[in-house]
């Protein structure tokens, strides 16, 4: 009698990384896929007594890893790449970004920037993205087609923009789009808030209560540079976090992006609340807006996911190279070489940005009922990833997402040797270089 069990996937690597349990890593192990979703990660000389694949993958020298997650991005941003560099924040906000945000924005440029930005990440081994920006229907459209995980934000801003006049105009597209697109399964939604200083108190009121109602994250900058915090104190009388929590902001939803400038208080408050931060090192760097206290927040306890920000101030959509800088610099800020080791940093960009977005039930780690959002990378045969005396060292600190050889998204192949399997990227670098010849004619 056969007592094969017929599934639609099954692939083995010399290394399996699950992410839970903490530091488990297994050698000379399979990952059985059925219906998208992980049926069981087992010894790869188990693999062919237990299951008959319809497609079987063999990768010698290579990990697999669970789909990075990115929590915090602009993806339409990425047609704004490189247009305004080596600027302070509010000056690169409002004299380039915002002014070419008025005169560009649109629904096609949304849907145009998501994809560019779907196809860089997912070549980078980025499943899920955590999105802030206008139009989200038009980017929810672009993941999909990408075949990538999203999680849109219902952007509100107090002024007005191409995409809504006022903050309730916000509101109401957002939630418009959240009922559009509410059926597909790689989508989801978040409430998001720009910042302190571009939301009124009636309208973090409104998103408190709809957050709490939809059960959404609630994604906003917070504490990103020292100007906005003093700036802050002198409009409200207290410092941003502070307001948010007066508010009812403050919860297991909260997700702080940047949280660069932090008070011991703070960062216990952030801790007992259950909040989330997105740290998001290059842009911080980029945009001189100082060193995160990582290795305290992790101290006192607070999940912290990894961002790479917007293309327009990083500028690259890639989260392998995030961790190397938060890991590196966390060290270097907090004096201790031990702070944010391999596993640690590798669970930040994968289980805990999943965590942050409550998702941490369907994705974030191998483990069986979980989708199938997995990332191969080849750690084998280059010059510059040899020797490997450590494979999870090598992937943090030696790697790169040029070494990333196939992604799978809900088991779905998205990236299969290196290449985009969903869209063309000679169509996308085209379509890049007309925006750019629209924008740089105006900016």
């Amino acid at each position: 009698m056969d007592s094969l069990r017929d599934i639609d996937l099954l692939i083995e690597a010399s290394w399996v990384l699950p992410i839970e349990p903490a530091g488990a890593l297994l050698e000379n192990h399979a990952v059985a896929v059925d219906a998208g979703r992980i049926v069981d990660v087992l010894p790869s000389s188990d693999a062919d007594n237990r299951f008959r694949a319809r497609l079987h993958k063999v990768l010698d020298g290579q990990m697999l890893i669970p789909g990075l997650v990115n929590l915090h991005t602009h993806a339409a941003m990425s047609l704004f790449r490189g247009l305004a560099d080596d600027l302070h924040l509010m000056d690169w906000l409002s004299k380039h970004i915002w002014p070419a945000e008025g005169r560009h924005v649109s629904e096609q440029f949304i849907y145009d920037g998501t994809l560019l930005a779907c196809a860089e990440m997912l070549r980078g081994g980025i499943t899920c993205f955590n999105d802030m920006y206008f139009f989200p229907e038009q980017a929810g459209r672009a993941a999909l087609e990408s075949g990538m995980r999203a999680v849109l934000g219902i952007v509100v801003i107090e002024f007005p923009t191409p995409y809504a006049s006022d903050a309730q105009d916000y509101l109401r597209k957002g939630l418009s789009a959240r009922d559009t697109l509410k059926n597909e399964p790689l989508l989801s939604f978040c409430m998001a808030p720009h910042a302190p200083y571009t939301v009124s108190d009636s309208s973090f009121e409104q998103i408190a209560t709809l957050a709490e109602q939809l059960q959404l994250p609630v994604h906003i900058h917070a504490h990103e540079i020292e100007h906005e915090i003093h700036e802050h104190i002198k409009q409200h009388g207290v410092r941003p976090l502070e307001r948010l929590r007066r508010l009812g902001l403050l919860g297991p939803e909260l997700i702080a992006v940047h949280a660069v400038h932090l008070d011991d208080v703070e960062i216990a408050l952030l801790a007992a609340q259950g909040c989330s931060v997105a740290h998001c090192p290059a842009s911080n760097l980029k945009l001189a807006s100082g060193f995160a206290r990582l290795g305290d927040m992790l101290s006192a306890g607070i999940n912290v996911g990894i961002g790479t920000d917007g293309a327009a101030s990083n500028n690259r959509l890639d989260i392998l190279e995030e961790l190397r800088l938060a890991a590196l610099v966390s060290k270097a800020v907090s004096g201790d070489a031990q702070t944010l080791p391999v596993h640690s940093a590798l669970r930040m960009a994968t289980l805990d940005g999943a965590k942050a977005l409550g998702l941490d039930h369907s994705i974030g780690s191998l483990e069986n009922g979980k989708y199938a959002d997995i990332v191969a990378v080849n750690l084998a045969g280059a010059i510059e990833m040899s020797p490997c005396y450590d494979p999870v060292s090598h992937l943090v600190y030696a790697a790169g997402r040029e070494h990333i050889s196939h992604v799978w998204v809900q088991g779905k192949e998205v990236v299969s040797g290196g290449q985009l399997t969903t869209v063309d990227p000679r169509e996308l670098v085209a379509k890049a270089r007309s925006w750019q010849h629209k924008i740089a004619a105006n900016d």
